[in-house]
């Protein structure tokens, strides 16, 4: 008897339908799946037979055939297996279908008991339900998504019986029952406490950068000697900006879900992302990639914060790997004949010291350079400078003196976040009928349009790019922190005021800092 099965699985962060075809046939005993499964895949076999067997049905002595469609898509995981049980107990006649279940989409992985574990990439495979127009999914109950933000209708069961059970339900009853079970936790009670600026005396020039790079969305480098606080600053960057909106917020926890890090993010909403990975990342593991490719840091920063601490240790082919991503907003992966976009719009914060020991240029009585100039130079070939170049603040973190430290009064987190807020507000308003967000997206006669300056800071910024030597991009970068330092300041014109604070956060432009 042949019965087919709605479910689906996950190909990078995007949900794939798959119909279970079940055929049950006289001959000798024999179960096999098809259709370009992987190892995990095949493994079901064992797990839905026992699951079979233990939770009170009969698994058929019999020639069955399993094929997934469509056959050329590679499926990997364990989503399947509910669907595969449910093809088997539907083709061999052992459960009676009083509703529209059948139209519904069957995810979850099978204990050899007949329990429902939960699975990785439920967001994107309930979005491909909800775009395919099913009815609903029936989910194990032990998946903690905030599903109700998909929008359509969800069953939770914990077993194998449970969910045949369902079949014998009446419609009624089973729309009431999926509307129980779209209830879901708070996800609140998880949220981890985030830091605040007001923890870190001094040092007011760099949040203000900050405060700029927050509101334009500005990418930032932090140079100084050890232990002035750069990774505390970059850690309390979070809490100065806003919130996702829906659509953001469900972008990215599709992205976090395909790689099985949802909980991890549900302790950072609804602050944007916020990913520090080690300087010993690989390439794939920094973009995204492998044999069943996933997501990397680049994508799981997708509208929030990647922080590279220690620049300079980071690999060369890191470094260079992430530079037309950073200029594109998006990664493209082709594996096994498939193309994959992974989104990364984000912004880059890093951090580094001047030299190896840590004070090149930031000598003090009791500190100073044991550096040769043959050393500085090598630590700094370490640098890409095209990377170098992309970073739109760039800015000096020194030893901060402990009168400044007693005297200084702290700006809190909110208060600085209230200002990226209006500064966004503004922006928002003035890229309405435009595909721009932020003011760093700006480029080429885009700049020109929405970058009005002043007539004496016209004079005085071709003065200064006459003497200065900064390169085109460079140009076009301090133009756009000036915007949105003139935002932040409530201004609709750029005045020289504004173009002046933006020349100085091109601090590795000023200074020769390679010895």
């Amino acid at each position: 008897m042949f019965t087919r099965v709605h479910s689906a699985t996950v190909l990078g962060i995007q949900g794939i339908g798959v119909e279970v075809e079940v055929d049950i046939s006289n001959g000798l005993p024999y179960f096999e799946i098809g259709g370009l499964a992987a190892s995990s895949v095949r493994e079901a076999r064992n797990r839905v037979k026992s699951a079979i067997k233990n939770s009170g049905f009969t698994f058929p002595v019999q020639r069955i055939t399993v094929n997934l469609a469509p056959a050329d898509v590679r499926k990997a995981g364990s989503m399947l297996d509910l669907a595969i049980a449910v093809g088997i107990l539907l083709g061999s006649g052992q459960v009676e279908v009083r509703n529209k279940l059948e139209r519904w989409l069957f995810l979850g992985e099978l204990s050899l008991e007949g329990t429902l574990r939960p699975i990785h990439g439920l967001f994107p495979m309930l979005l491909a339900a909800k775009q395919a127009g099913f009815s609903g999914v029936v989910i194990p109950a032990a998946c903690e998504e905030d599903v109700k933000r998909v929008k359509v209708p969800v069953l939770r069961v914990h077993t194998l019986a449970e969910c045949m059970a369902c079949f014998g339900w009446s419609d009624e009853t089973l729309r009431k029952e999926a509307g129980k079970s779209m209830l879901s936790s708070d996800p609140v009670s998880i949220r981890a406490e985030i830091n605040c600026f007001s923890d870190v005396k001094g040092q007011r020039h760099v949040k203000r950068a900050m405060e700029v790079a927050a509101a334009g969305f500005h990418h930032l480098a932090m140079i100084g000697p050890p232990g002035t606080g750069k990774t505390m600053l970059a850690r309390r960057f979070p809490s100065i900006l806003p919130p996702l909106d829906e659509e953001e917020s469900l972008v990215v926890d599709t992205i976090y879900s395909a790689c099985g890090l949802l909980t991890e993010r549900l302790k950072q909403a609804p602050y944007p992302p916020f990913r520090a990975p080690h300087a010993s990342i690989t390439p794939v593991g920094m973009l995204g990639g492998g044999m069943y490719p996933q997501p990397g840091e680049m994508s799981l920063s997708h509208c929030g914060v990647l922080f590279l601490d220690e620049w300079t240790e980071f690999s060369r082919a890191v470094l260079e790997a992430m530079r037309q991503p950073l200029e594109d907003g998006q990664i493209t992966i082709i594996r096994h004949g498939a193309k994959l976009v992974f989104p990364c719009r984000f912004l880059l914060i890093s951090s580094f010291n001047p030299c190896f020991c840590g004070f090149y240029r930031f000598e003090s009585d009791y500190q100073y350079c044991t550096c040769t100039a043959r050393e500085i130079k090598r630590y700094w070939k370490k640098l890409s400078g095209p990377m170098l170049d992309r970073m739109d603040i760039q800015v000096e973190v020194p030893r901060v003196r402990i009168d400044e430290m007693g005297r200084d009064k702290s700006l809190t987190s909110a208060e600085m976040r209230g200002r990226v807020m209006v500064a966004r507000e503004r922006q928002r308003h003035r890229y309405r009928d435009t595909g721009f967000q932020f003011n760093s997206q700006l480029f080429g006669r885009w700049v020109e349009k929405y970058v009005s300056l002043s007539v004496s800071a016209q004079r005085w910024f071709s003065v200064l790019y006459q003497t200065s030597g900064i390169s085109n991009r460079s140009y076009d970068k301090i133009l756009k922190v000036a915007r949105t330092i003139a935002d932040l300041e409530d201004s609709e014109q750029v005045l020289e005021a504004h173009v002046a604070e933006a020349f100085q956060y091109r601090t590795l432009d000023q200074k020769q800092w390679k010895g």
